[in-house]
């Protein structure tokens, strides 16, 4: 059985998220833990339980989702999954930080590059990778059809979607990608975001302002 933990992460409250299983293999997603605190707060959650880390996603590479990755692949030497669209943005994140007013050191991590069409898996649990961009260039969602779940970082929240304001954002290109790819999915997937509380395709088809 799967199992997800948040923890709510940085100056954006920012959802990281740490799925496991039974066996105790598991992942993290988006690791935005960017103070001793906070990677103390999650480091102590994977240690308690047990965990075994087997990789490290990425939705995207926005500063507030990967201000801990460098301390996660240090920490558990996993590769870093991405869609290969973000390099450039995870490579932007020496001067995202001067912006937001804190120096930040360049990731050294190694990377695997996955797209549309193609599946992750955790000890048999699959999970369909869509490639919504429009928010930042690469990203990704990653959903698990059995237990009807996705993990869609900032492409779509809880009656709203992602800026599309940043570098290379869209916003056509982004309700176009959550209208083809996303609502065809059932009604009762649960949407786990990057920010803000869990909510589900149903209730964003009905209730989402972008998509009246």
């Amino acid at each position: 059985m799967l199992q997800i933990q948040r923890f709510v992460f940085n100056f954006a409250s920012e959802n990281t998220y740490v799925l496991y299983n039974d066996n105790k293999n598991g992942w993290i997603i988006d690791p935005g833990n960017m103070n001793e605190q906070e990677t103390q707060l999650i480091d102590n959650f994977i240690s308690e339980n047990g965990l075994k880390i087997q990789k490290i996603l990425l939705t995207h590479a926005h500063i507030d989702h990967v201000l801990g990755l460098q301390w996660a692949y240090d920490t558990f030497k996993v590769p870093v999954t991405m869609h290969e669209d973000d390099q450039e943005v995870l490579d932007m994140l020496q001067a995202s930080g001067m912006r937001f007013g804190f120096p930040l050191e360049p990731v050294n991590v190694d990377i695997e590059y996955i797209n549309e069409g193609e599946t992750i898996d955790l000890d048999g649990e699959e999970f369909k990778i869509y490639h919504v961009p429009g928010h930042s260039p690469g990203s990704i969602v990653y959903h698990n059809d059995d237990r009807k779940f996705m993990i869609s970082g900032d492409v779509l929240f809880e009656g709203s979607i992602g800026r599309t304001d940043l570098y290379k954002g869209n916003h056509e290109q982004l309700i176009n990608g959550i209208k083809t790819k996303l609502f065809i999915l059932d009604d009762e997937t649960q949407i786990l975001s990057g920010h803000g509380n869990a909510t589900s395709i149903g209730f964003e088809k009905q209730y989402n302002p972008f998509f009246k």
